[in-house]
């Protein structure tokens, strides 16, 4: 049987059961991007915020494109498990928090009036680095097509932007208060970036709102972290044996999780806490340490690890070849550029994430965390390289995956899943092997905002793709 409100007496009793009557209480929160790090992350902080007394935080999630996990979670009335699991064994917890999902192109309308909504007050969102929609330097891609049909009002919303100008003129014109956006993705100083990209839009389209946006609402920057391999059908085959149901929404994660957010909020939230959820005056050091030592540790496994025919993570790890560059990745070219100051070991940080890459009860595809580079590697790889650079330090390591990225992107040897992948396999055609670094890092490369490199590095990068 599917798991929904009428079967769970089905459900296995191992399973833990939420601790409030999920069923009454309001949506509280709407969420864009309503995957599987949300559901292993926000969505089962907010459940455990309401089992701890917080009512009404339900989350209406919204799918910008996909009908696939409304397809999952709306026949289940929003319920869901999660799966926490290490070389000690599994956990499973069934998780309330969701009431709905609304697919944003089938039913627009009913995105605008969630956000309207009166018991709305936060809007929080894991739409990934390209959801964004940013040129190389940071700005809005005002030539993108989503977005440019946004600005001239051309139909319903299509982007973040789009949906939340119509929903929130809608709460100025019904005197109710501003909301809370909460960025949930891997972009660094997420929520100031997030402020600023939805003020541009608003200047253009509505300036009078913009100066309330500025006022009313506020987009507090945060840092998150948990392994959330994507779901296979081998993947929810072996939870439904384990559970007694079948559950298409079901989730399996790592036992680790973090949560760390700027304490700066338009209103009312949820007791967070209650799952560990740390709250701050500045999420800076958390977020430069997790993006360049994790994310960028990340991306050199998938990158390398691809390479040297491995498909999961626990996989690349083990492989001496790669984890010696990894490590040195982590504790001497990632680590040389934090603010010494922020009181964070770095020794301790690396040792738990190599137990955490080395998890092998958890199957996380490098395939999956290859996806979208072209978004990823500037705050991952290049921001930290230009600190280096500007210090004097060298940092082979991080060539060595750069070069292993520059491969990947030629896109002769997998499929390439990126943005950019058209004009990054044209790069590659234009300048050759012997070009490719300086069309991408040189004084005028595509990145040359992020990082220009300089002569020693492209020297050094040149040699490392002959």
């Amino acid at each position: 049987m599917r798991l929904s409100r009428a079967t769970l007496g089905g459900l296995a009793e191992h399973v833990r059961r939420p601790d409030y009557d999920w069923k009454a209480q309001r949506a509280g929160i709407v969420h864009f991007g309503i995957g599987a790090f949300h559901r292993a992350h926000q969505a089962a902080c907010t459940d455990a915020a309401m089992a701890a007394g917080d009512r009404d935080w339900r989350i209406t999630g919204v799918s910008l494109r996909s009908g696939d996990v409304a397809a999952q979670l709306n026949p289940q009335d929003g319920l869901f498990t999660l799966t926490e699991r290490s070389g000690g064994g599994a956990q499973t917890r069934l998780i309330g928090a969701v009431g709905r999902v609304i697919v944003a192109p089938q039913d627009p309308e009913g995105v605008i009036a969630a956000l309207a909504h009166p018991d709305t007050r936060i809007a929080s969102f894991t739409v990934t680095e390209k959801g964004y929609l940013r040129r190389a330097d940071g700005a809005l891609d005002w030539d993108n097509s989503a977005l440019a049909a946004d600005l001239a009002g051309d139909g319903a919303p299509r982007t973040i932007y789009g949906f939340l100008a119509v929903g929130l003129a809608r709460r100025r014109a019904s005197d109710l208060p501003g909301l809370t956006l909460v960025s949930c993705d891997n972009l660094a100083n997420n929520g100031r970036q997030l402020a600023a990209l939805m003020t541009a839009f608003l200047g253009r389209t509505d300036p009078p709102l913009a100066d309330w946006f500025v006022r009313e609402c506020r987009c507090p920057s945060t840092m998150v972290d948990r392994i959330v391999p994507a779901m296979t059908e081998a993947d929810r085959a072996a939870v439904a044996r384990d559970i007694g149901l079948d559950d298409q929404g079901a989730i399996i994660t790592e036992g680790f999780t973090q949560w760390v957010i700027e304490e700066d909020f338009a209103s009312v939230r949820p007791r967070w806490e209650a799952a560990g959820v740390q709250f701050v005056a500045d999420v800076g050091a958390h977020e430069a340490a997790k993006l360049r030592m994790l994310n960028g540790a990340h991306s050199a496994l998938a990158y390398l690890g691809l390479e040297r025919g491995h498909e999961f993570v626990h996989q690349a790890v083990a492989d001496p070849a790669i984890r010696v560059l990894v490590e040195r990745i982590m504790q001497l070219e990632a680590a040389a550029t934090l603010d010494q100051a922020s009181g964070i070991d770095t020794i301790a940080y690396v040792d738990r994430l190599m137990k955490r890459f080395e998890n092998n009860a958890l199957q996380h595809r490098l395939m999956q965390i290859a996806m979208d580079g072209s978004q990823k590697i500037p705050q991952r790889w290049l921001e930290p390289l230009a600190i280096n650079q500007r210090a004097g330090h060298d940092c082979p390591a991080t060539l060595a995956a750069i070069a292993a990225w520059c491969r990947h992107v030629r896109g002769d040897r997998r499929v390439v899943d990126d943005p950019q992948a058209a004009q990054l396999a044209a790069l590659w055609q234009g300048h050759g092997q012997a070009g490719i670094a300086k069309a991408l890092f040189g004084k005028d490369g595509l990145f040359a905002a992020s990082w220009t490199a300089s002569p020693m590095a492209l020297a050094q990068l040149e040699q490392l793709l002959a």
